[in-house]
């Protein structure tokens, strides 16, 4: 199979080349020429969740040459719990978060990693990635001591948790974590520059971790396949899906299952008050803006990369909003819900998880899975003054904070980062 850019058919790359690559030459993002039809129905039932990634993702590494590693490959990235469960009658969590560093990026950031430490044997890579706040921690931790890669992760300074921000700085060895005086979307543009900046492509093969990587992507799809196979053996119905959305990776994972044939009813997205799903789908035009920081900072994200490859999958405005519904959440809202549902159900979610459930509250009776997107446990400072109790640290969380810290901080300049990367070397 072939990955084409998003603006350019002619423009195609094996998995291989497109894992390597990151971002096409165009500036576009890698999609598949089609989606293969999986008949789930005949499916067997007792296949573990890595078994069943590396089956379905198969004709995506068709004739590449990480074909016939796959399944360790799968095997190795997804080695922890994928927890789906009730919260009341027709509410259920699916928690995405029982990885090492706590959230759902582990699940791409530990697939990338496998494919691009075999990928990279001869030929040294440089990883440079974004982070609103979850995916420095997974792609450091997938990543670090991998031989032949390095990483640079570029996090907004000041905006985001604490205990986000330890996850991302206590690596050192080929782990370059940098503070950028900016926004999320500030560390984005540097992405995307370095990528046409000859520095960047002449010191290294360059690539991203970010979910503009198509093996970010693939990995996220099996998990709504696999749970959406599950609720329809379980229910004897489709499922319908929730998700809290930034950078709009997730949730366009989650149509790309969906594309495939699994038994998907819907899928919602739960944005914050960077709005501009929600705009684009009431007004038809896409306008990107500044991102506001809010407490469910993960999700603060003005324009949203992956965007491109929704849009692309749903090619008008009409299309598009049959297929794809936002509702907004503001930072008193996700306050209100997280205390309910402490409250109500003695459950405690993240504030970005808030977001998926005031959605649910908006939506049909009918059965919904909210996203749960990382462990409260790593957002204390927001979650402890709501519901008034300590939270608990769970024991991968506490090895990564009590390790020493390492990183150096720049100005929003492509340049700057660039020096801080030559001075390590």
């Amino acid at each position: 199979m072939f990955f084409y850019s998003t603006r350019d058919k002619n423009n195609h790359k094996t998995v291989s080349q497109a894992i390597l690559q990151g971002l096409a030459e165009d500036g576009g993002l890698f999609v598949p020429e089609y989606f293969p039809q999986i008949n789930w129905a005949e499916l067997d039932p007792q296949l573990s969740y890595p078994q069943f990634a590396a089956k379905i993702l198969a004709d995506y590494f068709k004739g590449d040459e990480l074909e016939s590693q796959l399944g360790e490959i799968c095997q190795n990235a997804f080695n922890f719990p994928l927890p789906v469960k009730q919260l009341n009658d027709n509410t259920y969590v699916m928690e995405l978060f029982q990885g090492p560093t706590l959230s759902f990026k582990d699940f791409g950031a530990r697939f990338l990693a496998e494919c691009m430490t075999r990928l990279s044997k001869n030929r040294k890579t440089t990883i440079i990635v974004a982070t609103s706040g979850d995916t420095g921690s997974a792609v450091a931790s997938a990543f670090h001591q991998k031989s032949n890669v390095d990483v640079v992760v570029m996090f907004p300074k000041g905006q985001i948790s604490q205990r986000q921000e330890k996850q991302i700085t206590c690596w050192g060895d080929n782990i370059l974590a940098v503070a950028v005086e900016g926004t999320f979307d500030d560390c984005q543009k540097i992405v995307k520059q370095a990528f046409s900046d000859e520095w960047w492509k002449s010191r290294a093969h360059l690539s991203s971790a970010n979910s503009i990587n198509i093996a970010r992507l693939l990995p996220q799809l099996t998990y709504y396949a696999y749970t959406s196979w599950q609720f329809q053996l379980a229910h004897n119905e489709p499922a319908a899906y929730i998700i809290p959305t930034g950078n709009v990776g997730n949730s366009t994972a989650a149509f790309w299952a969906k594309a495939m044939g699994f038994p998907i009813r819907e899928i919602a997205l739960a944005t914050n008050a960077n709005r501009v799903i929600s705009d684009y789908i009431a007004q038809g035009k896409f306008e990107p803006k500044a991102s506001i920081a809010t407490i469910a900072n993960a999700m603060d994200v003005g324009n949203p990369s992956n965007f491109e490859r929704l849009s692309y999958l749903f090619n008008t405005w009409d299309n598009f909003k049959a297929n794809v519904q936002a509702i907004s959440v503001n930072d008193q809202q996700i306050r209100e819900v997280i205390q309910a549902i402490n409250s109500q159900y003695n459950y405690v979610v993240c504030p970005h998880t808030a977001t998926a459930y005031f959605a649910r509250q908006q939506l049909s009776p009918q059965k919904w899975i909210m996203v749960a997107t990382a462990a409260p446990s790593k957002f204390e400072t927001v979650i402890e003054p709501i519901i008034q109790t300590k939270l608990a640290v769970p024991e991968q969380l506490q090895i990564l904070l009590d390790k020493p810290q390492y990183l150096v901080e720049t100005q929003a300049d492509i340049k700057q980062v660039q020096q801080a990367l030559a001075n390590k070397a």
